[in-house]
């Protein structure tokens, strides 16, 4: 986990310097201990921070509250949640220093902007269902950037996607957007002929040893395998996770039974981690039966 804090720093520890414990903190309580931290009697560590240095911070604060998730653990996922929330209070302290805006000025804005974004909640307007809920936000998103001046291209259905965001969640976020405003397969089995069609084209671009052609028809099949998960309701980042936990789990039990035989892995051979390969499947299938 990354440090929310300096860990060794005394003057957190000393009594006389300490916040009064409460019963229960606020937001505020939070960015007043913020404040403390990067204050003349503070923190070092946390002096010597900077938007740069808590990016890398930030983002792994994202993946273990990501990972909370998967495991289904809910003290850790509260935990995580404060520590990805330390983050977000740090980053508006130093923005705050450069009289840029401040940690309530986010919560602002993103309060209005939830009031904005559902006025079939605040508003008077209604919504039937839930796509009908994406596509008027769409709307509104893009009026709300044509208001403010925005380049053209900041007017692309297609904008507001990180450009850091992993492969695979951008392409299922790029066909969301799309399908929004229509530009869909107009059924299932179209989107799975479209699969099939750039599998063909990739077996074409194998049988000829074209490496761009290769590394190109790749693409193009893994975008529209992520068409198909956003199609299926499947998240087809979370569904590639638990297809490599798995592997790495059989393959785990196959490295067992390899230790068990005494055959070390690297004189094994396929055939025999093939089999052993099968078996650990055969007894995974008859736990789930």
């Amino acid at each position: 986990m990354a440090p929310a804090a300096c860990q060794r720093c005394k003057p957190h520890q000393t009594k006389s310097r300490s916040l009064r414990m409460a019963s229960a903190r606020t937001f505020d309580d939070l960015v007043g201990i913020m404040k403390r931290l990067r204050g003349p009697d503070g923190c070092p560590w946390d002096r010597e921070q900077t938007y740069a240095t808590l990016r890398g911070f930030l983002i792994e604060e994202c993946y273990e509250v990501v990972d909370a998730i998967d495991r289904g653990e809910l003290p850790a996922l509260c935990e995580e949640l404060g520590d990805l929330l330390f983050q977000v209070v740090f980053l508006a302290r130093l923005a705050e220093e450069d009289r840029a805006f401040s940690a309530a000025d986010v919560v602002e804005g993103i309060a209005a902007k939830m009031v904005r974004r559902h006025p079939h909640v605040f508003g008077e307007e209604t919504a039937a269902s839930a796509a009908e809920v994406l596509v008027r936000w769409e709307e509104i998103k893009r009026r709300e950037k044509a208001s403010a001046g925005r380049p053209e291209a900041d007017h692309s259905v297609l904008a507001g996607i990180p450009p850091a965001l992993p492969a695979l969640v951008k392409a299922q976020r790029l066909g969301a957007k799309a399908a929004r405003v229509g530009f869909d397969w107009a059924a299932d089995t179209d989107v799975l002929a479209k699969l099939e069609e750039e599998t063909a084209e990739l077996r074409s671009a194998v049988a000829t040893g074209d490496r761009p052609a290769i590394r190109e028809e790749i693409g193009d099949a893994l975008f529209t395998l992520a068409m198909v998960a956003r199609r299926m309701d499947v998240d087809a980042d979370e569904a590639l996770a638990a297809a490599n936990a798995k592997f790495s789990a059989r393959f785990a039990e196959v490295e067992a039974a390899l230790r068990e035989s005494g055959v070390p892995i690297d004189r094994a051979g396929a055939d025999l981690m093939d089999r052993l390969w099968d078996e650990a499947k055969a007894v995974r299938r008859e736990r789930r039966s």
